[in-house]
């Protein structure tokens, strides 16, 4: 009781003291959007793109980025548990194989599972922005871009300096990390290194995951090389995770993900080249029972090793863009078996324009050659008409396609059995929309439609059947509508930004029976998330973060975070309050989210 009074207490001083300050102004119409091969400023795109800025984060009172994409209507981000041990991704209702994760425009997909997606994700200390873009996105990055796409943009220097991060709190957590960039004459650095543990917040949620990260930029003066690489190393107790309590099981998983990449670009008046090369490598261990590792145990590693080329071409007629990915997937398993696939996808893309560079049209198309699933060409069309230079109106339309996981296809165990049959899913996506953009108030309405054949459930023939087999069913169609806006102002000379967002989605399956599915439809049909950043003084700044969701099976839940921080020259203190209202519920499976708590942290900086 005493804890609720003082979060409510906290919240209430910073609700009348609202000086509110983002630690550093970064405009959106200040930003390049990267993750396609035509770089266009974020203003004059004509699709759904969210950014999530380096001042957004650091107002979001988000430890992970698990928890920062959870404040981005229309990203459903589905944890089993914390510490961003597991999550699935979600954008516009679309399952957790359909949403495609990129590290400066690297692709993070996983042939085994797309339940490795977050695997992937970086540490808050070193990303930029975050690129969110929503619907179809297939003919710009491929297929496992279904629903949407999410870019990480990396930092691209830190100067020469040193910080050091230690956090505490409920349940035992203790995170530290050290983060360091150097600037030398012909190189730069940046290096990060970070561990969070915690006991867990109830039985066998315990977790110790490891994170380092590495992105070196060589021979700056002439011909440079951008190297990036990661590694992450996790190790969780994952009760109920796949399992409801009921079966008595005593889960626990071990994942490794890694990265390696080299870059550089080729780069004229008019043409531009940007190879890359890169190996990516997922790991993945489960027991289900923890002491008991010669029960059952699952044991799968994935390899991809990819090269790929991206261009653009400027003339009187626009912009090309155009390039071609290369791709070799290698998987050992005890339950998929050994796999492979190879993929080849050619992307071409030409944006026009006409009425003195007001309207602009952008023909693309991506093909695609699966060694296993033959050819398949997507193609879109993008169109924006800029009413004023703040205002904006926009449509596309796009063909989208996900072939089956690994999993889908022979995963055979825990009540679920693949189905090598199966064929791959496809939809035809259409979307409106409107923005408006200032350096004060930003704004974007969108409605969208997805007609989608062919998507795969896992379908048991009758109520008494205990096993779920991987199975095409018939049609889904999804439509909805989004809103996002932002105001910032002026209050007592400090910064200060109110942010909301609303999502809505209805989706309308064909023929199919929920007793009879285990992964039935379960969206958010309502998702409403607000951001307040404030200041009380001139060193102190915090943050207000609320959350509302109501999935399709009616299910709600209202969830309050908050921050307080405290710069002292050198030093950060901070403290960091979750779910502050102490809701009960359930995000994903059968693993109920952690009750009340807090985290203190002190960073600081060197250099």
């Amino acid at each position: 009781m005493k804890n609720k009074i003082f979060f409510f207490t906290f919240i209430l001083i910073t609700i009348f003291n609202v000086n509110a300050q983002n630690p550093k102004e970064q405009h959106l119409d200040s930003v390049t959007i990267t993750s396609s091969r035509i770089d266009l400023p974020f203003k004059k795109n004509s699709r759904t793109i969210d950014i999530i800025t380096a001042s957004d984060i650091k107002n979001s009172a988000a430890v992970t980025i698990v928890d920062l994409l959870q404040q981005v209507a229309g990203v459903d981000i589905r944890r089993r548990g914390t510490g961003g041990s597991q999550a699935d991704l979600f954008i516009r209702g679309g399952g957790f194989d359909q949403t495609l994760l990129l590290i400066d425009g690297i692709k993070m997909d996983d042939a085994q599972t797309g339940h490795h997606t977050m695997n992937a994700a970086l540490p808050l200390e070193v990303i930029q922005r975050i690129e969110i873009i929503k619907g179809p996105a297939a003919r710009v990055f491929g297929q496992n871009a279904f629903t949407g796409a999410i870019n990480i943009v990396t930092k691209s220097s830190l100067d020469n300096s040193v910080s050091a991060n230690v956090e505490t709190g409920s349940f035992g957590q203790l995170n530290g990390s050290v983060t360091v960039g150097s600037e030398l004459e012909h190189s730069s650095h940046i290096f990060h290194a970070g561990k969070m543990t915690s006991n867990g917040y109830q039985n066998n949620s315990d977790y110790e995951n490891s994170n380092y990260f590495l992105k070196s930029v060589f021979n700056k003066k002439a011909q440079s090389i951008e190297m990036i690489a990661t590694f992450f190393d996790k190790n969780f107790g994952a009760q109920n995770f796949y399992t409801p309590s009921s079966w008595g099981f005593n889960e626990y998983e071990e994942t490794q993900n890694s990265l390696i990449a080299f870059s550089t670009k080729f780069q004229s008046e008019k043409l531009k080249i940007q190879p890359r090369v890169y190996w990516k490598r997922n790991q993945d261990m489960f027991l289900l029972q923890r002491d008991d590792p010669n029960g059952f145990r699952n044991f799968h590693i994935s390899n991809k090793i990819g090269a790929e080329a991206n261009a653009s071409y400027r003339s009187k007629l626009g912009i090309t863009g155009f390039g071609i990915d290369i791709s070799q997937v290698y998987l050992r398993s005890n339950n998929l078996g050994y796999r492979n696939r190879f993929m080849t996808t050619l992307f071409l893309e030409h944006r026009f324009h006409f009425i003195d560079n007001r309207l602009d049209i952008t023909p693309g198309v991506a093909m695609t050659y699966f060694s296993d699933f033959k050819f398949n060409i997507f193609p879109g069309l993008d169109v924006g008409f800029d009413i004023t230079d703040n205002l904006k109106t926009y449509g596309n339309v796009g063909f989208t396609y996900r072939i089956p996981t690994y999993t889908d296809l022979y995963y055979n165990g825990g009540g679920s059995a693949g189905n090598p049959n199966l064929e791959p899913e496809q939809a035809f996506a259409q979307e409106l929309g409107i923005k408006y953009m200032t350096p004060k108030f930003s704004a974007t309405l969108a409605v969208f439609n997805r007609d989608a054949e062919n998507l795969i459930d896992y379908i048991r023939s009758n109520v008494s059947e205990e096993v779920f087999t991987a199975t095409n069913i018939a049609k889904v169609n999804t439509k909805g509508f989004e809103f996002d806006a932002a105001y910032n102002f002026k209050l007592n000379n400090f910064n200060q930004t109110i942010a909301v967002g609303y999502s809505y989605l209805d989706d309308t399956i064909s023929e199919q029976n929920e007793e009879l599915s285990r992964y039935a439809l379960r969206t958010l049909k309502h998702h409403y998330t607000t951001r307040l950043s404030t200041k009380l003084f001139k060193n102190i700044s915090q943050n207000i973060i609320y959350k509302y969701a109501e999935r399709s099976t009616g299910e709600t839940y209202n969830v309050w975070d908050a921050s307080i921080v405290m710069q002292l020259k050198q030093v950060e203190l901070s403290l960091t309050a979750s779910n502050i209202f102490d809701a009960d519920y359930i995000e994903s499976g059968f693993t109920p989210m952690p009750p009340s708590n807090v985290l203190f942290g002190l960073r600081y900086k060197f250099l």
